[in-house]
């Protein structure tokens, strides 16, 4: 009597371990538990630590509360100034409702993905290829709420997303690269010829300085000289004045004949041609004769 006691004491006890087993539950820190009762949804969420459920009646499903990093997968599209891109990104959401993350969507992960992938695809065909390139911050705050607003709805919010590379067609780097060099080329041009203003502002001073003191420009050149000879060098340079050339180029050009004025031939003035009386002229039957005169036979 005793022994069978014992081997029913026995027995109760490892049925107890058993059920214990199976109706135990632990659920971590960073989880919750949705506890599912005969396909129905009980009442609260199950907080971290042990939890004991009915076997066979209940179903204890865990989610995880952390906070989910999702590659999503690099998207080809063509920007508002018709250049064909490739975009990447990453989304960083995390689930605030377990219960309809899990009765609402059948995989929230699956779900945020596809939206995350079909925001980018948006986010690329509305903005230029400069926003893509230098205006990330704006872009990612569309992006992201792009993607928050249907997810609120699934027990799922969005914490940030992020762009992470835009790749451009190799013959659109190329004309990138040539405008970025014929920017800095001009640039360049620039300050050379602000350097070259400056300089002839600093010279035409000098020159001015030296007319006054022919002596200085003397020295001027004496130092250049000595400049060029302290070069271990067997070529002496000493430059010659302008002056002197033009000096030189004025003292080899001929002098230009003198013209001898022509005199003009003297003229009877007009008035005194006028004011003398005409001498009558009669003819006759023996000869030619002028009145006053004598006559021929």
């Amino acid at each position: 009597m005793v022994e069978v006691l014992v081997v029913a004491v026995v027995a109760a006890c490892a049925a107890a371990l058993v059920f214990l087993a199976m109706a135990a539950r632990v659920v971590k820190q960073y989880e919750r538990g949705v506890l599912f009762r005969l396909g129905r949804v009980a009442e609260g969420v199950r907080a971290p630590g042990l939890n004991l459920i009915i076997p066979f009646v209940d179903r204890l499903q865990k989610v995880n509360m952390q906070i989910v990093t999702l590659p999503v997968p690099a998207q080809e599209g063509i920007t508002r100034d018709n250049v064909t891109v490739r975009v990447d990104a990453v989304v960083y959401f995390r689930v605030i409702d377990a219960v309809s993350a899990l009765v609402k969507v059948e995989d929230y992960k699956f779900a945020v993905s596809q939206m995350a992938q079909t925001s980018l695809r948006s986010i690329i065909g509305k903005s230029e290829l400069d926003d893509l390139l230098a205006d990330r911050e704006k872009l990612n705050q569309g992006l992201e709420l792009m993607i928050d607003s249907p997810a609120v709805g699934w027990g799922v919010q969005v914490d940030r997303v992020e762009i992470k590379d835009v790749s451009l067609p190799d013959t659109m780097k190329r004309s990138m690269a040539r405008q970025a060099e014929a920017d800095r080329e001009r640039r360049a041009r620039i300050i050379n010829a602000d350097a070259e203003l400056q300089a002839s502002r600093k010279l035409a001073e000098a020159a001015q300085q030296m007319a006054g003191t022919p002596t200085a420009l003397q020295l001027r050149l004496l130092q250049t000289v000595m400049a060029v000879a302290a070069e271990k060098n067997s070529t002496l340079v000493l430059p010659i004045p302008v002056e002197l050339l033009h000096f030189l180029e004025r003292a080899g050009r001929p002098e230009p004949a003198q013209r001898i004025p022509e005199t003009a031939p003297q003229q009877v003035p007009q008035q005194i041609m006028e004011t003398a009386p005409p001498t009558p002229v009669s003819h006759t039957d023996g000869g030619l004769h002028t009145d006053g005169g004598p006559r021929t036979g």
